[in-house]
């Protein structure tokens, strides 16, 4: 595929606004781009009108399956006033393509995509098959990696690359996880004059604020790579007005965790929490989530990681980092899948991801494609030793 063709690709992805919806049109232009090869076999996973997965397969089913996977939406532009370039324009200036999902993760998906693409133009003997995952909300909650998955098309793979915007000069190996959760107070109006006649939500919202503050504070387990847990409370609300008692109260809070403290210990102490202080009287809390993910533990020493590294540096001519990430991705919930393999993040992009006037520069792009056509045999390579 000349490099043209590899630009327009990215370009045409970039001007498909696929902001937190419209996956679906993603979908068919990556599909219509496999449907002239029969031995590619395309399928669909519906989540929602408009908003398909994608699952892409090609090479040999007997042999060890590698996974590459990319996700589909972008977020918002926000204030489009802001931008130099049109966000869903795809504008190319002194060798950077500009947009919203350049970096995030849009070059990625595309680099992925166009080396499928080019391995069956080279009619390639695959020793093993290579099955791309589409996915849709990931930035919203990964909740199409978690239908792909509860699906069982990442079962038993071998291996899995996430083209997320790592820049070429790393390779992850570990994440951090991420739980958020909502609690509600529900109290009892009344005229703040006589507030003994009421319940305030607000004060029964903050002494669970002040309890949990110290619950978290005591894990003091530091990761080598990732760091501490994290918690955060970002949002907090509650009242109708100056001279009334408030009913209601509701706090969110974002917590980033690590291996040694699993989402399941963390749910059992935060529902112990608001079980205690439910039983003090007048105290009604409620306690929700919304699309927690699990930390990816990793081995910076695994085979795959390793040879990502290996073909980087050879592609790249530097030494490339083995790191962690503090983000949450779609391979928190592939690793749910039956069977036990090692997932990596590596893709281009910039620091300019989620911002006004993102970009990729398509050296990064193009050297991303490169390092993914050499990866992939490279990876087939170990099972035929």
């Amino acid at each position: 595929m000349t490099p043209e063709k590899k630009l327009t690709i990215l370009q045409d992805l970039i001007q498909i606004p696929s902001v937190n919806d419209h996956e679906a049109d993603v979908a068919d232009y990556i599909a219509d781009l496999f449907a002239p090869y029969p031995q590619a076999k395309v399928e669909r996973l519906t989540y929602a009108p408009g908003r398909d997965n994608l699952i892409v397969t090609i090479g040999n089913a007997a042999g060890p399956r590698l996974g590459l996977s990319g996700h589909m939406d972008v977020v918002a532009p926000g204030d489009t006033t802001a931008w130099h370039h049109d966000p869903f324009g795809g504008e190319i200036v002194d060798g950077r393509m500009y947009g919203r999902g350049t970096s995030d993760m849009k070059s990625g998906l595309a680099a992925l995509v166009v080396t499928m693409l080019d391995l069956l133009d080279q009619g390639v003997d695959l020793p093993g098959s290579v099955r791309l995952l589409a996915t849709v909300g990931e930035e919203t909650g990964e909740y199409g990696a978690a239908q792909l998955t509860d699906a069982g098309y990442a079962d038993h793979l071998a291996g899995l690359v996430i083209a997320e915007p790592s820049g070429l000069d790393n390779v992850v190996y570990t994440a951090r996880g991420v739980i958020d959760y909502k609690v509600v107070s529900t109290g009892k109006a009344s005229h703040s004059a006589s507030p003994e006649k009421g319940i305030n939500a607000i004060d029964n919202l903050m002494t669970f604020y002040n309890a949990v503050r110290s619950l978290m504070a005591q894990h003091t387990k530091v990761d080598p790579v990732l760091g501490g847990l994290l918690h955060n409370v970002d949002l907090i609300s509650g009242g109708e007005q100056i001279n009334s008692i408030p009913a209601h109260a509701e706090l969110m809070a974002n917590m980033r965790t690590i291996p040694a403290y699993p989402n399941h210990v963390l749910y059992a102490e935060l529902e112990g929490l608001i079980a205690q202080l439910n039983q003090e009287p007048g105290v009604q809390l409620t306690l929700s989530y919304s699309y927690p993910e699990e930390a990816i533990p990793g081995d910076p020493n695994a085979p795959l990681v390793q040879l990502a590294k290996q073909v980087s540096d050879q592609v790249c001519g530097h030494d490339i980092q083995i790191v962690g990430s503090g983000g949450a991705n779609d391979g928190a919930e592939f690793l749910r899948a039956k069977g036990d393999f090692t997932s990596i993040e590596m893709g281009p992009g910039s620091a300019t991801s989620h911002q006004v006037d993102e970009y990729v520069d398509l050296d990064d792009y193009l050297q991303a494609i490169q390092i993914y056509q050499q990866l992939i045999p490279a990876f087939f390579a170990q099972f035929t030793k």
